[in-house]
């Protein structure tokens, strides 16, 4: 007994050798950490249906495996009674070097519970086009609050750097409200999605294009005429824009509208625009098209035929097609398509 408290007294009143104890003691106490997350919290989350846990235990690891490690060596730094700015230098470094482990794991672990979190909920505000868009603004928050508790780890203080910081950004977001103002108008029309990349859009001005490209201060658009139109999203989020690739199909509804004289078989004509439609390869069975008769003109009867196409962007040559086809059906069937006629009555000259 009066050996052993020998001993311990020794390991005690020693400061080199608790310092070096508690390392000892840091190495047992990761690997015990180790140990659970290999085995008992493996074995847990093996159970479970979802993969999100497997992949969270994946990343957070090996990372609180050297947070446990490095945590017992600033103890046993400064158990260690070392001269203060050998203490200062390490323990600096330990904690700098925490901070960066966990600056690296934990944008990825952020990114992992968005998109896991975006398949789950119904929220307009997350979902799988904003994910990258908050991932971002995440990466820059944990990379603000990572330099500070950086400098804090040195005992450097920036409070005076912040004050400086938070007046710059006032000026700066004054200067440059605009460039905000679309900053922000894109953030929701990310989080409101009213179209997405790909989608045919008709804009207010009667321009019809693809979305090419979203961005946070403005979205581009390629039109059929492969022109680019680049729209600040400030303007996007207050202008009226008809989405034709939205609803629950990307199917669109094409109107074609026909003049022919009153004495024309009304029959044989819808027979004839039925099976144009029908016969073109761009035009839908289902719906199937059909004949209206919409009003009794001065002119003649206007009939408008209805079909519905795949892709808005085939809008124009399908109308092309079947209004070329509708003419030489016309003609070669005697079907009159009446035009304004002005008659010029001039008076009579008398002869002097």
């Amino acid at each position: 007994m009066t050996t052993v408290n020998h001993y311990y007294n020794i390991v005690l009143l020693n400061p080199a050798i608790m310092g070096i104890s508690l390392i000892f003691l840091s190495f047992i106490s990761a690997k015990c950490v180790d140990i659970i997350f290999s085995f008992i919290f493996k074995k847990l989350v093996n159970k479970t249906k979802t993969s999100l846990d497997d992949q969270m235990l994946a990343l957070l690891h090996r990372p609180i495996f050297y947070s446990v490690l490095l945590t017992g060596f600033i103890f046993s730094i400064k158990t260690a009674s070392l001269p203060d700015y050998i203490e200062f230098t390490f323990i600096g470094l330990c904690k700098t070097i925490t901070i960066i482990i966990w600056f690296f794991v934990t944008p990825k672990i952020l990114l992992l519970s968005m998109e896991w979190a975006s398949k789950k909920t119904k929220s307009t505000l997350l979902q799988k086009n904003t994910v990258p868009l908050f991932n971002n603004l995440g990466k820059i928050a944990i990379g603000i609050m990572g330099t500070y508790f950086i400098f804090l780890s040195w005992d450097i203080n920036i409070n005076g750097i912040l004050a400086s910081a938070g007046v710059l950004g006032v000026v700066l977001g004054l200067a440059a409200k605009d460039t905000v103002s679309n900053f922000f108008a894109g953030i929701f029309l990310l989080a409101d999605a009213p179209f997405k990349e790909g989608d045919y859009i008709l804009l207010e001005t009667g321009e019809r294009g693809f979305v090419k490209q979203m961005g946070l201060r403005s979205t581009r658009f390629m039109t059929r005429d492969d022109i680019e139109i680049i729209i600040p999203n400030s303007v996007i989020a207050t202008s009226k824009i008809v989405n034709e690739s939205g609803g629950p199909q990307e199917i669109e509804r094409v109107r074609i509208t026909i003049l022919v004289s009153y004495n024309s078989d009304i029959d044989a004509v819808k027979k004839i625009l039925i099976k144009i439609a029908e016969d073109n390869e761009n035009v839908l069975n289902k719906p199937e098209p059909r004949v209206r008769l919409r009003e009794f003109a001065e002119n003649g009867l206007r009939i408008q035929l209805l079909f519905w196409i795949q892709k808005p962007e085939i809008r124009g040559r399908t109308v092309d097609i079947i209004n070329t086809e509708i003419y030489k059906e016309f003609v070669k069937k005697n079907i009159t398509i009446p035009y304004p006629i002005m008659e010029l009555v001039l008076p009579n000259k008398q002869s002097s």
